[in-house]
């Protein structure tokens, strides 16, 4: 006699964004100058605190060409995306904090900034905020 076996259920892991890693996130609503509809995000915040949290901290990126000037924005090379002929821009004055599972992130083709971009946008971020 054959014993039926159960079947095997493996769990998908879930995907929780990574420190250092840029994912797309939907920044509506909005007010005032705040960034607006789906949008580049570096993540600051660990991925243990993203994953136990759903929220993730972050800084918006953008190919908006007037942050050549922008003493707060870090250019961190050519988008990967819709404008690939584009510079990419961190905005370091924008840090901001979002639920990424309710917003359904996803990760960016960018998938994560270099280790000399990541530290140049933390030392931006702390000359405004002056953490550290």
């Amino acid at each position: 006699m054959v014993t039926p076996t159960k079947p095997v259920i493996v769990k998908k892991a879930l995907w929780v964004p990574e420190r250092q890693e840029i994912i797309w996130i939907n920044c509506n609503p909005q007010a005032g100058s705040e960034m607006r509809d789906l949008h580049p995000f570096l993540v600051l915040s660990p991925r243990s605190f993203n994953d136990r949290t759903s929220l993730v901290i972050g800084l918006p990126m953008t190919t908006a060409e007037y942050n050549t000037d922008n003493p707060f924005a870090v250019a961190v090379g050519n988008a990967k995306s819709k404008k690939p002929e584009k510079t990419s821009y961190v905005l370091c004055h924008q840090p901001k904090s979002f639920d990424w599972l309710s917003r359904k992130a996803s990760p960016h083709p960018l998938k994560r900034l270099q280790d000399h971009l990541f530290a140049e946008v933390c030392t931006r971020l702390n000359q405004i905020i002056q953490l550290a």
